[in-house]
């Protein structure tokens, strides 16, 4: 439905960039740490393996997000659409029993008048 205009989409893609260079800078720090620690505490392996898998946990998650977010815009529109036409179809519902109603007193008027 909508389209994402290439402005949007670079601006996207740089965020999404950017946030990935962080994540993956801090994983990279984190791993210069763990390491030494993980020989020191006899973890093995374990520290710097949460660390990748945080970190490519948290770029999936940046990317997802992108993909999500412009899925649910569709869905969200969709959503508007039909709720705009049940309103539509009360309005009506509503102004023919409003018209209904009013013939009826108009025709109750006239019978308190002639009685």
């Amino acid at each position: 439905m909508t389209q994402l205009s290439e402005s949007e989409s670079k601006n996207s893609r740089t965020t999404r960039s950017d946030l990935t260079t962080k994540i993956w800078g801090f994983a990279t720090g984190m791993l210069a740490l763990c390491i030494p620690l993980s020989t020191v505490t006899n973890s093995g392996p374990l520290l710097p393996l949460t660390v990748i898998t945080g970190a490519a946990v948290g770029t999936g998650a940046v990317w997802q997000s992108y993909y999500k977010k412009t899925g649910d815009s569709d869905l969200l529109i969709n959503k508007l659409e039909i709720m705009e036409e049940r309103l539509a179809n009360l309005e009506t519902i509503v102004d023919a029993e409003e018209l209904n109603f009013q013939q009826r007193i108009k025709h109750l008027d006239s019978k308190d008048h002639v009685g």
